[in-house]
């Protein structure tokens, strides 16, 4: 009936235990129309091999045949140890057993029998709580993370040859003391995501061994003082806790290589000085001996809003200490930076330009720890959800993704031009709608994470289940909306009270006062006087071994080394007061003492109507540059159609703008001498922050160049022509990618990369950046790109829609195997590059899936967690459970096809499939009461499992 001839032989080394993919190799199929992902499915289901013995013989019945080698499979089993089946003998024990993701409530009690085990793996499971491992004396790891255990299992201070303890991501809050005293060889110990406030004393027996620790994510609000005798102590993890403080006798000793303390209030040392590493902890703490720490309290302020929302205003409003209209013609280009005083309190504010040319840049200065005031204009608000979306939404929804655990201050401004009643009606539809925005969020990761818990194979998408439970733990505070009137002192007043009672609030802005030694202050007050004096060039500028010799004539800076200058110019770039970025090879030794030159910078190229500034270039400058007003129109024209610019282009339009405001001086620079790559630091900013491309035009292949011989100086001619920039935020034209690309086709390999809540703003064209630079064949155009590898095309297309955002990967089908395993290589490269992209939004999730190819069909196969060191399925056969259809798994998943040949021709037949996990044989006349589904005698490929159901065909 089944069609499934089988021959076996139980040279078996191994239980059920062990994965199933272990044991199919081991299993010879006489018929050829038996698909491996068929008995993969069925020994998942069985829970030893006893069971599967008894099915054996129940299957040849079914047959009509004879089974002669029962027997000798029952005699063989006999002889293998199972620790699901008690009876069983148990001569060579299992030293390694893995439960993962198996749901027990309880271990096996075979399991707890075998005095041999070494290591037991429980986790993902529904144990709450752990008994019958005294036994285990041989035990050397113990995994059960991700359960549901409350109290910590008393038992394991039993376990003495115990080395690595994994109880993370449970519901443990106290740990009772006379457990770790017995432990004397452990090396790793995972107590992360649990309820802990403190870790018991006998802790420190552990001082010669314990390598490893990781308590992030719990309670601890003092750091525990028993990990400061944990002498052999490598890696320390206390990230996501209530830290206030840290102790400096942790660093006094050179064992810690690894130290995280991200997501903590810290005031000592702050959140920017841990960021350094454990080097410029232990500074940080050698300056302290030195004098009384002294307290910073400062907060970074940050004003957003579109276009006209009154930002400026209300930011030199605050600053002035009295009502100050900003007219239109000086509203925000980029990004505006200012400093002052209320009270004891120091505020940075940085005003944000609301075009959205802008956002481009805003990825570089938008950080955590900040306060940010979002600027709404009620008078132009109207209660619907468009304009919500574009004055509201859209900058709630870009900050839960970018900076998630910010702090939200909503100000109303104009309601000089509303009516008395309307202000409060817009007030509370504002609020409401911010609510339902946020708690939409929350139950959309809700509804992933259960898909994931619930799906068959969860142990799959532990990944994406981590960073979903990440998520979901991070939420935008929003405080209630200020309403006022920016030409009324008394309202500019009452804001600035409102502003000073939260920053007051520890609750809302823990790490608002930092403890800094008295040469971090030092350091900073004479970098200020350097920046205002008036030697100071005005793009404030400066070279780092320049400002040390600067800094060391002030009278108390005279012994200042250059690595103590270091990690003070990174606490001060983490804080936003310089900018140095050290990371950029060509920036590395200038600091910009003054940020807002930094964005001038930005502002050259990244600008609201850059058309109009390429066409106002003067004629004085198209003559320095060498060029006419017909290039100048050519410029335009390619910028319009193409958004990019030549190099020439480039330095024309750099040297009209920084003439315009005075800084002609710094253009040799800021551009660079030529058109060479990387001379110019305009450049270096612009392509480290994916801002645009370098485009190349090569021309023809010079056959008399040198032959290139590896490990030999090779000579390369000059055979590049003038260097173009693409800007991808100026991008809108995409015939030229359709007509190149030529249409879709139902065959393509096809999957999407969904985002939610959706694809943050520019995400896409720094994607285009970023892949662009891999791929040097490519078309672009506003919402999609089609890059070209070994003359093979991928196209990516972006949709952004509520609910429905994702970037769609396409290319052709290939021929043969090496054909396949190209095309899987190409697309999971650039899932990659989107994947890490996608790391700078905190709040954002990007889930790959692959449509199934059935014509209307909406199922979607979801993507594995992708792991580098092994393959991402074993099966051949991938079956839709909604449509039932069936495909080689080469055709939805990364896989190279075992056989591209097609499977064997089969009679027609009926087929039946049940939802209860049941198998059922013979004719069409057999009655299924429950979900049965005729399907249509095409889909005739062998029999198949969908999840839990069964498909089954009768054999003629």
């Amino acid at each position: 009936m089944l069609g499934v001839q089988v021959k076996i032989w139980w040279d078996l080394s191994c239980c059920v235990l062990a994965p199933a993919k272990i044991l199919v190799p081991r299993l010879q199929f006489v018929s050829s129309d038996v698909h491996a992902a068929t008995v993969v499915a069925l020994l998942n289901q069985l829970r030893c091999f006893s069971l599967l013995a008894k099915m054996i013989p129940k299957l040849c019945r079914a047959q009509g045949k004879k089974w002669s080698a029962t027997q000798r499979v029952k005699v063989s089993l006999n002889h293998l140890p199972c620790p699901m089946c008690p009876g069983q003998e148990q001569e060579d024990g299992l030293r390694e057993v893995s439960l993962s993701t198996q749901r027990l409530r309880v271990l096996p009690p075979a399991v707890l029998s075998n005095p041999m085990l070494e290591s037991l793996d429980v986790d993902r499971n529904k144990l709450r709580t752990v008994t019958g491992i005294s036994k285990l004396c041989k035990l050397k790891k113990l995994i059960l993370s991700k359960n549901e255990i409350v109290d910590f299992p008393n038992e394991i201070q039993s376990l003495v040859c115990l080395e690595r303890l994994e109880l993370n991501q449970n519901q443990i809050r106290v740990i009772p003391e006379g457990i770790f005293s017995h432990l004397p060889r452990l090396k790793h110990l995972r107590l992360n995501n649990n309820r802990l406030c403190a870790l018991p004393r006998d802790l420190a027996a552990c001082q010669g061994s314990l390598q490893y620790l990781n308590i992030s994510s719990n309670l601890f609000r003092t750091f525990p003082l028993p990990v400061l005798q944990l002498a052999r102590l490598q890696e320390l993890h206390v990230q996501n806790n209530a830290l206030r403080q840290l102790p400096k006798e942790l660093f006094q000793r050179q064992s810690l290589k690894m130290f995280k303390a991200n997501g903590n209030p810290l005031r000592e040392p702050p959140s920017e000085v841990c960021a350094g590493g454990i080097q410029q902890i232990r500074n940080y703490f050698i300056q302290l001996q030195h004098g009384l720490g002294q307290e910073d309290k400062r907060v970074k302020t940050m004003f957003l809003g579109a276009s006209l929302a009154g930002k400026s205003t209300i930011c030199k409003s605050l600053k002035q200490g009295q009502s100050k209209l900003v007219p239109k013609e000086e509203r925000t280009v980029g990004i505006e930076i200012s400093e002052f005083q209320i009270e004891d309190f120091t505020f940075l504010f940085w005003d944000f330009a609301g075009q959205l040319e802008y956002y481009m840049t805003h990825h570089v200065f938008i950080t955590p720890q900040a306060l940010v005031i979002l600027v709404i204009n009620l008078h132009m608000y109207q209660m619907n959800d468009n304009t919500f979306k574009e004055l509201v939404g859209f900058w709630i929804n870009n900050l839960s993704m970018r900076v998630p655990n910010s702090v939200v201050l909503p100000v109303g401004t104009h309601v000089d031009c509303c009516q008395g009643e309307e202000i409060e009606e817009k007030t509370q539809d504002i609020m409401a709608k911010i609510t339902a925005m946020l708690a939409e969020r929350k139950s959309n990761l809700t509804h992933c994470i259960n898909n994931l818990e619930g799906s068959e194979e969860p142990k799959f998408y532990v990944d994406q289940w981590e960073r979903l439970k990440e998520m979901e733990s991070c939420t935008l505070t929003i405080l209630n909306l200020v309403a006022v009137n920016c030409t009324d002192h008394c309202d500019i007043k009452k804001l600035e009270a409102t502003i000073l009672e939260h920053v007051k609030n520890e609750e809302l802005f823990p790490e608002v006062v930092r403890v800094l030694p008295p040469v971090y202050r030092q350091v900073e007050a004479a970098i200020v006087d350097i920046a205002q004096s008036e030697e100071m060039a005005g793009h404030g500028m400066m070279d780092l071994q320049y400002l040390l010799s600067k800094l060391s004539q002030h009278k108390h800076l005279a012994n200042l080394g250059r690595e103590l200058l270091q990690d003070i110019l990174r606490y001060l770039h983490r804080i936003g007061l310089v900018v140095w970025y050290e990371e950029i090879k060509q920036l590395e030794s200038t600091v910009f003492l003054q940020p807002t030159f930094l964005i001038t910078m930005f502002k050259l190229l990244v600008r609201y109507r850059l058309v109009q500034q390429l066409e106002s270039i003067s004629v004085e400058t198209l003559i320095g540059e060498h060029a006419t007003i017909r290039d100048r129109a050519n410029w335009v024209w390619t910028f319009k159609s193409k958004a990019m610019l030549c190099h020439q282009a480039v330095r024309a339009l750099v040297k009209h703008q920084l003439c315009s405001e005075g800084m002609w001086d710094v253009f040799e620079e800021i551009m660079g001498n030529g058109p060479q790559r990387g001379r110019g630091k305009l450049f270096s900013l612009l392509e480290h922050f994916e801002l645009c491309l370098e485009v190349r035009h090569m021309e023809a292949l010079n056959p008399q160049a040198s032959e290139f011989v590896p490990g030999k100086p090779w000579e390369t001619t000059q055979t590049q022509g003038e260097s173009w920039y693409l800007f991808p935020t100026y991008l809108n034209q995409t015939e030229e990618v359709s007509e190149v690309w030529g249409g879709d086709h139902p065959e393509d390999l096809h999957i999407r990369a969904y985002f939610s809540p959706e694809i943050p703003e520019s995400f896409f064209q720094r994607f285009l950046v970023k892949a662009c630079s891999f791929y040097s064949t490519h078309w672009v155009a506003k919402v999609t790109c089609l890059l070209v590898c070994n003359g093979k095309p991928l196209l990516i297309k972006e949709n952004n829609q509520r609910a429905y955002s994702y970037l769609e990967l396409r290319c052709r089908k290939p021929a043969g195997r090496t054909g396949f395993q190209f095309a899987w290589d190409f697309l999971v490269a650039v899932v990659l590059i989107i994947q890490k992209l996608a790391e700078e939004w905190p709040g954002l999730h990007v889930c790959v899936k692959t449509p199934c190819r059935t014509v209307g069909c909406p199922a979607e196969f979801i993507w594995p967690d992708m792991d580098d060191t092994s393959a991402m399925t074993r099966e051949d056969v991938k079956t839709c459970g909604t449509c039932g259809h069936r495909f080689g798994t080469e055709l939805l998943l990364p896989k190279v096809p075992s056989q591209l040949e097609k499977p064997p021709a089969q009679p027609p037949a009926h087929y039946y499939v049940t939802s209860y996990g049941t198998t059922t044989f013979g004719p069409s006349s057999i009655q299924v009461t429950r979900q049965v589904r005729t399907l249509p005698p095409p889909l005739a490929q062998g029999p198949t499992v969908i999840a839990r159901l069964v498909v089954l065909s009768p054999r003629s």
